[in-house]
């Protein structure tokens, strides 16, 4: 059984927060963060050379999808979840602060009868990947799950078991228990889509039932804010909350992502999880339930034209490391903060987007080449690459920094700076103020950051703080490496 499953994943017949998530009901739906979406008008075309590509265009757009539907419509499931939502807190009790809080939350909290555990309803969509009951759906549709009924398109009803789930990418996969051969949606290419094809959704929206849509591709590799790992395919076929976890169909009837995620005050935009990304990991969520990444050990940004600037780069491209782990692999093979990794083995590294995915698909264990820049100079440096601990995600900062004096307010930490800025080091320069305005709040220097280099000088006194200012004085720029919080990352000030 699982053999035929195993070979229906190597390319054979397979199966045919503000962003809000597209897959639970109104009481479940909504897992990822808005981002505000800029509209270009549309252009006209002009000239007879171009009347003529757009009148064959037209001739390829599809006549009906009544064909497709019918045959990929039964490959779809819908999913009903039920939760328990848990005990909240009595209202009002965040209120009562100060020496007496805790006594009138216990006299108020006595009074006022508990409250029990819920019982919540909510729904989405998946698609079966194997004859013999293996459904893939979104991760957020079944989390927290109690009980999970999975209705097919003849309304036959099965309880399911959730097998594996991936919250990184929003994948999860279910199996029901079935005597009967089921219908599978065979799975396509992704990386090969291009922007403006024709797509199908099936799922069913608001629990109302397989319903069917249309669109086309607006765009590919699309960053959200989802993940690190975030490479959706954006359409604008009309998905709805319920839609999730529902797939998306080329017009040769192949599934080339799940949908996952809308523009909650937008129309039109939709988000799937390409196929290609899901591919190789529906095996390990099959055989134990997660999936297993490989793991550098480095915090890492995106190399801003500021940045590039202020250290003197040619090129605004590859991952900034801003912190390198203790005893991470980076740390053994001797990564540095302030090396920018330009290349993976034979990959290239654009930005710090990039450098998460392609560690992610590394086997544990094996050895690969980092391509990075250093002082100027690229070098070749050997890795190990290990696991990911499920508590760490290698994660991409973005710097804050920004154009046009410094406007820093400095001062050593004392443990009475400490205790009133949360600080948990007790040593360094911190910044105690920023002036409005000025290039420091524009880069996005905050309160009770701790200073640790400036422009690649380690500085631990107010006198070489004092002195590294005055050397740059000249400069259009100054690169600051910050603490804040348990992460570091570098700033680029510019006059």
């Amino acid at each position: 059984m699982f053999q035929q499953f195993k070979q229906s994943i190597s390319g054979r017949r397979f199966g045919a927060r503000t962003l809000a998530s597209v897959a639970l009901s109104s009481l479940f739906v909504g897992t990822l963060v808005a981002s505000s979406m800029q509209w270009t008008p549309t252009s006209v075309a002009q000239g007879i050379g171009q009347k003529a590509a757009l009148t064959a265009g037209v001739a390829n757009t599809p006549s009906s999808f009544a064909d497709l539907a019918e045959q990929l419509g039964p490959t779809v499931v819908n999913i009903q979840v039920t939760k328990i939502a848990p005990v909240g807190d009595v209202p009002g009790m965040q209120e009562f602060d100060g020496p007496s809080g805790e006594f009138f939350q216990r006299f108020f909290r006595d009074r006022i009868p508990q409250q029990r555990p819920r019982r919540m309803q909510g729904s989405g969509s998946g698609v079966i990947i194997s004859p013999d009951g293996y459904i893939l759906s979104n991760n957020h549709v079944v989390e927290g799950s109690q009980e999970v009924t999975v209705t097919m398109a003849d309304k036959q009803t099965y309880n399911a078991q959730v097998v594996g789930r991936d919250p990184k990418t929003d994948l999860a996969v279910l199996k029901i228990n079935t005597k009967d051969t089921l219908p599978v949606a065979a799975m396509g290419n992704s990386t090969d889509l291009k922007v403006g094809e024709w797509v199908m959704a099936i799922g069913n929206p608001f629990g109302l039932g397989h319903t069917v849509t249309a669109g086309i591709v607006s765009a590919k590799g699309r960053v959200i804010g989802a993940g690190p790992y975030d490479d959706f395919i954006q359409t604008d076929a009309p998905i709805n909350p319920g839609n999730s976890g529902g797939p998306l169909f080329n017009m040769q009837g192949e599934m080339i992502g799940i949908n996952t995620a809308i523009v909650a005050s937008g129309q039109g935009i939709g988000f799937a999880i390409p196929i290609d990304l899901a591919k190789p990991l529906i095996p390990q969520l099959v055989s134990t339930g997660e999936v297993t990444r490989g793991y550098l050990g480095v915090s890492i940004q995106s190399v801003t034209p500021e940045l590039a600037n202020a250290m003197k780069l040619e090129e605004h491209q590859g991952a900034l490391v801003a912190e390198v782990t203790p005893g991470s692999p980076a740390a053994k093979a001797g990564i540095h903060q302030g090396d920018i990794i330009v290349g993976f083995n034979n990959e290239t590294v654009k930005d710090a987007h990039d450098l998460p995915a392609v560690v992610a698909k590394t086997p544990v264990g094996e050895k690969a080449t980092l391509t990075l820049l250093r002082d100027g100079k690229t070098q070749k440096v050997p890795v190990t690459v290990a696991k990911l601990p499920s508590d760490k995600v290698a994660r991409e900062e973005s710097s804050q920094a920004s154009q046009t004096q410094w406007g820093l307010q400095l001062q050593d930490v004392t443990p009475q700076m400490a205790r009133q800025l949360g600080v948990t080091d007790e040593s360094g320069i911190v910044v105690a103020g920023v002036q409005p305005g000025s290039p420091a709040e524009r880069a996005g220097v905050q309160r009770g950051d701790l200073i640790r280099e400036i422009n690649r000088q380690s500085v631990q006194s107010m006198q070489e703080v004092r002195d590294a200012i005055a050397k740059a004085e000249n400069q259009e720029s100054l690169v600051l490496l910050v603490k804040r919080g348990q992460g570091s990352l570098f700033v680029a000030m510019a006059k």
